[in-house]
This record gives C-alpha cells, sequence and structure tokens, in this order.
C-alpha cells in the first residue's frame, strides 16, 4: 500500500505510483504499465476500473480515497470505449447484460455490428462525400435565398477569404461556392506566384470559428451563414481549406474505429442458442392464471384485476375482470380470465393490458341482493405482448412489475416494458397456458387477391375528404372496406382511416389488408408521419410507413426527429424499423446523430424508455466512436453548469445580494476545472457552433425563479464576434422545445413559398432531466422586454408606443419594416398553437426591431386564470400601440396597416394548407407525457385554430373575425399587462 500527496482534480496518480515504484527492490518483475489499471469503488458501491486516466478524481468521485492497481484484463481500448459509453448513458452497460433476456442480447449484437458497418462503409468514402456526412449543409429554403439573391442583385456584397497558412485575405463578390475559391486561388497566385497551379476542387470553404462548411452547388446566399450575414450588414469571413486537412480528420476518425473494431474481434460473444420451432395453429380460447401480487396499500377492503386485448387503441374483445379478494401482504385469485376471441384471430401484435384497482365501498342495489362493486381507487396498470419479440405465443409464467397508476383504468398506450423499480412497486405474476410439445408461432399470411368492387365515389369523396372524421357507422366501415382497392387508386392519403376500419381480430382481412399495402403507392410524410401513432401497432404498417420516411432529405427528417424519437415509445419490441431507420440517417449525417443523441439522453431518467433509449445509444456510440469525446465534453460542460446553478441558487436562498452572487459565481467560472470544462466545447444547440473562451465578465444569471445562467463566449477566430447560451435548471423544457420547434416550422413554410416574416431561429434543447439550454438571440444586440419596467404607475407600467419608437430611432424605416413583418409572423404562430401567458416580460424586441417571443410554458389554448378570471381574453396579442408603430406614427397611414393584415392572412392560409402534417406531429407527441399534451382532446384546439375540414374560405373568414376581435378587445391585454406588472414590482 502506498500513500500518496496529489491533486485531487487529476488523475497524474499513475505518474506518480510508477515514479516510486522504481526504487522498490521488485520493481524488475512488473510488466508494462500499460498491463495494470486503477480500480476503485464508486459512490454506487461498484467495483470501477479507471481505463480513462485523463478524468478527474471530482468526477470519478471515488466512496473512499483509496485506488488499488491491479492486472489490466481483457482489450484495453475495448474497456475504455465501454467506459466512456457508459458515462454518456449516464448508466453502466453492465446493466444491460444483467437483464438476462435474449431480446436485449440479440439487439445488441445486431445492432453494433450494423452500425459498426456503418462506420466502415463512411471511411471509404471519397473526402468530399465524407464531408456530407460530418459537415451537412445548413441551408435557407430555395425561394427565399432566390428572392434574396435577386433583391439584392444590383447591390454587390463582399466575402472576406483567407487561407490556412496565408495571412493575406480577398474580398469578392458572392457567387457560387466553386466560382468564389477559382477566384480567390487566381488572387493568391497574383500575390505568391506558386510553382504548381492548384485547382479550386481541391479546396473547400470554413466558416471562421466554426466547424460549419460551404460547399457544392447551391449558392452562397442560400447557405443560413451567408444569409445571416447578407441581411445583418455583416462581412462574412470564410476559409479556403485544402481536401488533406479533411482527409486527415477522416483518416484519425478511421483510427480510432480500426482500433475498436479490431479489438472486438478478439473477443466476440458467443451465440446464442437456437430454439426449435413448428409453426402451428389453434383454436382454443387464449386465457391466463393470475397468481399473486404484491406491496398493496393495507386501507382498501378488496382487490380486483382488469384485463383486456388491445390492438393499438383498439379493444379486441369484451374486457375480462377477475373476482374480488381481500386485502392483504400476498393476495392470491387462483382464476382463470378467458377472452372472446380465438387464438387464431389474434393480430401479431396483441397487447394484454391490466390494471389493478381496490375497492372502497360496497352498496346494495334496491329491491335486489346483488351487490356493486365501487372501483374508484386504481392503483396501478402494466402491459405485456401476447407474441414474443420472435412471433411466438408466450406460454409459461411472467412476473410483471407494475406503473402507478394512470387517468384510466387500462393503459394500452403505455409501455410493455416492465417497472425496473422492482422494489417499490406491485408485481403481478400471471401465467400463460403451455402448449405441447411445441411452442405456438404467428401463422404467415397468404397472398391473397384482392378483389375490386364497384366504385361508388360519391361515398368515398364524402367520407374521405372530411379531414376531422375518423368514426365510422358500421355500414360504412363494411361498404368502405369493400372499396378498398378504390382508397388504394384514388385517395392512398387516406390509408390510415382504411386501416382503422380493418379488422385486426379476422385474420383473412388481415392477409387482405398485408397484400394490399405491398401494393400501396407511397405517401408523402405529411401522411405517413400519422401511421406512427400507437393506434397502427401492425409491423407490416410500420414498415411501409418507414419506406415512406426514407424518402425524407436530411433537413426534412432533422425537422421531425423530435416526433420520431417520441414514437419509439410505442415500439412493442427493440428490434423495430423504426429504430434502425433513425440509427442508420444518424450514423449518414452527424447533425442528425448530435441530435437523435440528446433526444434520447434527455429521456434516459425515466423508467420506462431508459433500457430502451439506452440500448439505442449504445449503438450509436459504437458507430461513431470518434463523436465519443466531443460528446463527453458536452456533458462535464452541462454538469458545470448544473453544479454553478446550484450555487447561485444557494447564494439566492440566502438572500445575498445580487451583486455579491455575480460576483462569487464569476470567481468560481474563474477556477481551472471550470474554464477548462466550459471552454472549447462544442454547443449542445448547434455542433457547427464551437464555444471556445468563457467571457466571465459578460456572464451573469437572470431573475427568474430557477435563476438561468447567461453564459458568454468569445470567438477568438474572429474579433468582437461573441455567442451565448441560456442554462436552466429546475424547468421542463419539453414544451418550450416542441413550441419552438413549431414556430421554426411555420417559418420554412413561409419562406418556402416566398413570405419571410423575420422570424427569430433561435433554439432550445432539453438535455436532462429538467435542465436545458437555450440559445440566445443575438449577443450583439440590445435586447429588452417591450415594456418599460422602472414605474409602477398604470400609465407607464401598458406598453409605451414612444419607448419603442426609442428604440428604432436608427434605420427607422428598416426597423418598422423588421417590426411589422415579425409582429405578423407571431401573430398568426401564436394564435394557431393556442400559446398563453402572453405578458410583457416575454415579448421581446431587438434593437433592429424584431418582435419576438420566449417562454411558452403554456399552449393549445391553456391559457392563465386568476381567481378563476381568464386574464387572457384575446386570441393573440394587437394591441394600439403595436398598430401605432405599424403605421409609422401615423394615425391616417392605412395602407401601412391593410398590408399589415395581408400579411397576417397569407401566413394563415399557409399554416392552414398544411394543417394536417402540424396535426400529426402533435398527435406525435403524446408520447412524451407533456402536461398539456397528453391525449386527443388536446389537440382539438389546434383542428380548430386550424380549421381542419373546412375551405380556405371559412378558414379565413374565421381568422378574420379573430383578427379583429383581437384588435377590438385589445384594452384587455394592457390591463392584463398591468396586473402582471403589479403583482411583479410587489412579489
Amino acid at each position: 500500500i502506498q500513500v500518496l500527496k496529489c491533486n485531487s482534480n487529476w488523475l497524474n496518480v499513475s505518474q506518480m505510483v510508477w515514479k516510486h515504484a522504481r526504487s522498490e527492490p521488485l520493481f524488475n518483475v512488473l510488466s508494462d504499465p500499460d498491463a495494470y489499471v486503477f480500480t476503485c469503488i464508486n459512490r454506487t458501491a461498484e467495483r470501477e476500473e479507471l481505463e480513462d486516466e485523463q478524468r478527474r478524481l471530482c468526477d470519478v468521485q471515488p466512496f473512499m480515497p483509496v485506488l488499488r492497481l491491479v492486472a489490466r484484463e481483457g482489450d484495453r481500448v475495448e474497456k475504455l470505449i465501454n467506459t466512456q459509453i457508459s458515462l454518456l448513458l449516464g448508466k453502466g452497460l453492465h446493466e444491460f447484460d444483467a437483464q438476462k433476456n435474449h431480446e436485449v442480447a440479440e439487439f445488441r449484437t445486431k445492432m453494433r455490428s450494423f452500425c459498426e458497418e456503418k462506420a466502415q462503409d463512411r471511411q471509404r468514402l471519397p473526402w468530399h462525400q465524407w464531408m456530407e456526412y460530418n459537415f451537412p449543409c445548413d441551408l435557407e429554403p430555395f425561394s427565399r435565398a432566390a428572392q434574396s439573391g435577386k433583391s439584392r442583385s444590383v447591390k454587390k456584397i463582399f466575402i472576406n477569404v483567407k487561407f490556412e497558412a496565408s495571412e493575406v485575405s480577398h474580398s469578392m463578390p458572392h457567387d457560387m461556392p466553386v466560382v468564389l475559391m477559382r477566384s480567390a486561388l487566381k488572387k493568391k497566385a497574383t500575390v505568391f506566384r506558386p510553382v504548381k497551379q492548384e485547382k479550386p476542387e481541391d479546396y473547400t470553404l470554413q466558416v471562421n470559428g466554426r466547424w460549419e462548411f460551404i460547399y457544392g452547388k447551391n449558392p452562397l446566399c442560400q447557405f443560413k451563414y451567408i444569409f445571416s450575414c447578407l441581411y445583418g450588414g455583416q462581412t462574412p469571413h470564410l476559409t479556403m481549406v485544402h481536401h488533406s486537412t479533411i482527409t486527415k480528420y477522416q483518416e484519425e476518425q478511421g483510427t480510432l474505429s480500426s482500433q475498436v473494431s479490431k479489438s472486438r474481434s478478439l473477443s466476440k460473444p458467443p451465440p446464442l442458442p437456437l430454439k426449435k420451432v413448428r409453426e402451428s395453429y389453434c383454436t382454443k380460447k387464449n386465457h391466463m392464471l393470475l397468481t399473486r401480487i404484491a406491496h398493496l396499500l393495507p386501507h382498501l377492503t378488496g382487490l380486483v384485476v382488469q384485463a383486456g386485448l388491445f390492438h393499438g387503441s383498439e379493444l379486441l374483445c369484451k374486457v375480462v375482470t377477475s373476482s374480488e379478494v381481500s386485502v392483504c401482504s400476498d393476495p392470491v385469485w387462483d382464476q382463470k380470465l378467458a377472452f372472446e376471441i380465438n387464438l387464431c384471430d389474434l393480430p401479431r401484435m396483441s397487447r394484454l393490458c391490466f390494471a389493478l384497482y381496490g375497492v372502497l365501498e360496497k352498496t346494495k342495489k334496491q329491491r335486489s341482493t346483488k351487490k356493486k362493486k365501487k372501483a374508484d381507487c386504481p392503483l396501478a396498470w402494466v402491459n405485456t405482448m401476447v407474441f414474443d419479440y420472435k412471433d411466438q405465443l408466450k406460454t409459461g409464467e411472467f412476473l410483471l412489475s407494475t406503473w402507478p397508476s394512470a387517468p384510466d383504468l387500462l393503459n394500452p398506450m403505455g409501455t410493455v416494458e416492465r417497472n425496473p423499480n422492482i422494489d417499490s412497486t406491485a408485481g403481478l405474476l400471471i401465467r400463460f397456458s403451455n402448449f405441447r410439445p411445441h411452442p405456438l408461432c404467428y401463422p404467415p399470411l397468404e397472398k391473397e387477391e384482392v378483389r375490386r368492387f364497384s366504385s361508388l365515389h360519391e361515398f368515398i369523396t364524402r367520407i374521405l375528404d372530411n379531414k376531422n372524421h375518423t368514426e365510422f357507422f358500421e355500414d360504412e366501415k363494411e361498404l368502405l372496406w369493400k372499396l378498398r382497392g378504390e382508397v388504394r387508386a384514388h385517395y392512398p392519403e387516406s390509408l390510415s382511416k382504411l386501416l382503422l376500419i380493418t379488422k385486426w381480430n379476422k385474420h383473412e382481412d388481415v392477409a387482405q389488408m398485408v397484400c394490399l399495402l405491398r401494393k400501396w403507392p407511397d405517401l408523402p410524410a405529411l401522411h405517413a408521419l400519422e401511421l406512427l401513432d400507437y393506434s397502427f401497432p401492425d409491423p407490416h404498417v410500420r414498415s411501409f410507413t418507414i419506406r415512406c420516411l426514407r424518402k425524407l432529405r436530411d433537413d426534412e427528417l432533422f425537422q421531425y426527429l423530435l416526433q420520431l424519437v417520441q414514437v419509439l415509445k410505442y415500439e412493442s419490441y427493440l428490434d423495430c424499423d423504426l429504430t434502425t431507420f433513425l440509427l442508420e440517417r444518424a450514423l449518414s449525417n452527424k447533425k442528425i446523430g448530435h441530435f437523435l443523441y440528446w433526444h434520447l439522453r434527455s429521456e434516459m431518467h425515466v423508467s420506462s424508455v431508459s433500457l430502451r433509449f439506452g440500448l439505442i445509444l449504445e449503438a450509436y456510440c459504437r458507430g461513431s466512436i470518434y463523436h465519443i469525446k466531443s460528446l463527453m465534453k458536452q456533458n462535464e460542460a452541462l454538469n458545470k453548469m448544473k453544479a454553478l446553478n446550484d450555487f447561485v441558487k444557494s447564494g439566492s436562498q440566502k438572500s445575498t445580494s445580487r451583486s455579491q452572487i455575480t460576483e462569487d459565481m464569476k470567481l468560481c467560472i474563474k477556477q481551472d476545472t471550470y474554464v477548462e470544462a466550459l471552454s472549447d466545447t462544442v454547443s449542445p444547440l448547434n455542433p457547427n457552433i464551437i464555444l471556445s473562451d468563457i467571457c466571465t465578465e459578460k456572464c451573469k444569471f437572470m431573475d427568474s425563479k430557477m435563476k438561468p445562467l447567461w453564459l458568454m463566449y468569445k470567438n477568438k477566430w474572429v474579433q468582437a464576434d461573441t455567442v451565448g447560451i441560456i442554462f436552466k435548471n429546475g424547468d421542463d423544457l419539453r414544451q418550450d422545445m416542441l413550441t419552438l420547434q413549431m414556430i421554426q416550422l411555420m417559418d420554412i413554410l413561409w419562406k418556402t413559398e416566398g413570405l419571410d416574416l423575420r422570424m427569430i431561429p433561435y433554439g432550445c434543447l432539453s438535455t436532462g432531466n429538467k435542465t436545458g439550454v437555450i440559445e440566445v438571440v443575438k449577443s450583439s444586440d440590445t435586447i429588452a422586454n417591450i415594456q418599460r419596467n422602472n414605474s409602477n404607475s398604470a400609465a407607464t407600467a401598458a406598453f409605451n408606443k414612444d419607448a419603442l419608437l426609442n428604440w428604432l430611432k436608427d434605420k427607422l424605416d428598416q426597423a418598422i419594416e423588421e417590426f411589422t413583418l415579425s409582429c405578423a409572423g407571431y401573430c398568426v404562430a401564436t394564435y394557431v398553437l393556442g400559446i398563453g401567458d402572453r405578458h410583457s416580460d416575454n415579448i421581446m424586441i431587438r434593437e433592429n426591431g424584431q418582435l419576438f417571443h420566449i417562454d411558452f410554458g403554456h399552449f393549445l389554448g391553456n391559457f392563465k386564470a386568476k381567481f378563476g378570471i381568464n386574464r387572457e381574453r384575446v386570441p393573440f396579442i394587437l394591441t394600439y400601440d403595436f398598430v401605432h408603430v405599424i403605421q409609422q406614427g401615423r394615425t391616417n397611414n392605412s395602407e401601412k396597416f391593410e398590408r399589415f393584415r395581408e400579411c397576417c392572412e397569407q401566413a394563415y392560409k399557409i399554416l392552414c394548407r398544411n394543417g394536417t402534417l402540424f396535426v400529426n406531429l402533435f398527435a406525435l407527441m403524446r408520447a412524451a407525457g407533456l402536461p398539456e399534451l397528453s391525449s386527443s382532446k388536446d389537440i382539438q384546439y389546434l383542428k380548430d385554430s386550424l380549421a381542419l375540414g373546412k375551405s380556405e374560405e371559412e378558414a379565413l373568414k374565421n381568422f378574420k373575425v379573430k383578427f379583429n376581435e383581437a384588435l377590438r378587445e385589445s384594452w384587455k391585454t394592457k390591463v392584463n399587462w398591468m396586473v402582471h406588472t403589479f403583482a411583479k414590482d410587489n412579489r
């Protein structure tokens, strides 16, 4: 045992130990230092090997300051990667092994092979194709960029270009990337007179201070960085990078991947044993046996279990209920539950749902001796699949650890995973019947010819053209099923309605639907996304949906990535087409991979998805070994931000002065461990942005309850260029993230149709349990609330038009134009999304005139009330003060206001034409468990605001009424703002 004094911030023990060991008598019998590894007992009482010697001891957090040096076993590279992946997941990979689950083991083996093969294919790409994966172009919608190019063609815009090894820079008018590089090389040749002529095809353009490159056949003005510079009147700064530099990056990544592949080949896991199965069929009734349940509330008078068979949201047969048993520590039912459905009619994705509830009282009916049970105390629920992941009908005993009670007794929308917290939940032991001598498998679907019936186009048109129509009478179902061939030929986008009326408990109908699906034309994403809802669990349907989504471009897929991650929760088995699709696209585009990681990582604390999400994260890391280092750095920075935020909150609770807390916060940031962790990291909000040097003096915290941190960074490559992020800890930012995603999607739809409403493209990302980062809109701008906060009087507490006009004194006309367009965009967006809690603290304005909203804690019409009184009584915020600015301060300037109204109407019509897309995206987010988006009823507001099922004329007529209402009732907004300001100032 060697006792050493060392710096607790760094794991430099290894060098010290070997230095002292040289003086020991038996040093010569030791092997090379690499043959040994330090171990410790960590905070979870587990033995941990410290393979990564660059980690700090304060991050390792050993249970005691004792390290043990032992002989290394196994491959070092493999162990190091496993350790790093465990840190990224927030849970050890040994937990997957501890599952002792064949499905988990097979999924890990299959996905690892798939992801590593994708990584090897990627390394074989030529450098310019490899660039498309690692640094995908960030482009504006084409019509917007094209229009801007035309509108600015008269005025020359210059771009500053320099070379990697040269301080000489060149300026030239913007054009195609290759034209710009050819011109730069020509000027370079004039200055330096190189021996060999260089070709522009051997170069690419990098944005200074970012991992962002400009290349390809798109015009320069279509790249977001260039476009933002043009609009802001700034000079773009680019560096010409030779392809040898890119090739070097590629080779470095390839070397690391090769080391991992080599180490893995030396220790492949043994194959899993195969089971002999025989396809068979049975017509017996499906039944199961309830035997016992534990961990129950002692005050109940009786316990009952309810069970139902579901296919998606459809109940396949009548729900069955067990007898009532008395409450005890180990209640036993010992009862068969028989369902009124034959095994041969069970759909492949049949889901058995259980609900445990307590009986509080028994009352006798009048003139009857029958007793009535009052089941008003739901306790727990749990779901399980009837067939396993290998298509076999389950047999034998299963212990299902339950989940806390849901709003409804049976919860078919819930997970089929068992609750891992077995010590604090009820365990339900069930037994499926055994069939000897072989297990039963779901039979293959015969290829049946689809018969054609006489077309009744009037009926089909009436039923399928109604976008809100999802429920049918029995005669409509029967006729629509007979005309399914006509639906495929003439109404393919109505596939979801045909699937809803399919009798999934009738094997013949399922076979015909599957046969028809094989010939179904691919659907656009607008309609295909709907089929990922939990109402459509059939594997053939979901496979068809992924087939349609494969046609999405990367930028389109990125827009829907949040929803695609959420609907993973609806998948019944680990190995599914959606998982493979997401991994494939993430391994083909680093930006998608970056956000796939964070969307999955942010919910690893949720027990119902931690296994599935953890396995997908492990697979992604296996296929992106080089990405691990960057992601670990981001996690390290976020951990320091959380610690810093806790420090600030602690000071605030002790009533320390704000100035003192700020100074203490800055001193904390200046510590070496904080500076290193917070600097030179990729922004979680945008993998193109490098958060290089933290500007300690510009960092601060905000006044709201959670004391968010405002952290500023400078760009060491471009002077006076700063970027910033806001770190928030303690609030669930997922609803803000969804709202901002919808606003960005609206912005894209508007720009695609040539309508630029100058929306602020800032972002928000949930990074964990009630933590997240928000993009600082523009650090170089002065940003303020639209209300002056220096007085409590009602006269000045309301919005002051003169104050706003003072903001706009520079470049007044252009600023008013920015205000007019952005105000129109946010009026429409906040109305359609039903965003509530709109007051003077969360409507902001930039010094260039752009208006934007923040803080989206309430949406879909969930407006705030005080003492039972609804404080928000207008469809959206449009005060007369806003109108005063739009009209340039002149009351008779109706032309400007009418143009503003036309912008609002045009923006609204574009959203209505895409209404189904918004409804589908919100419907898929029900899996997220947001408080204000948990059922189909919550989406009704969106259907109404987008006038789904109505003509464009009817929709526009309704919007005009809302527009006039917002203008007419704007005085109520002033009253609401005055009350809000008074309450805030008197807290």
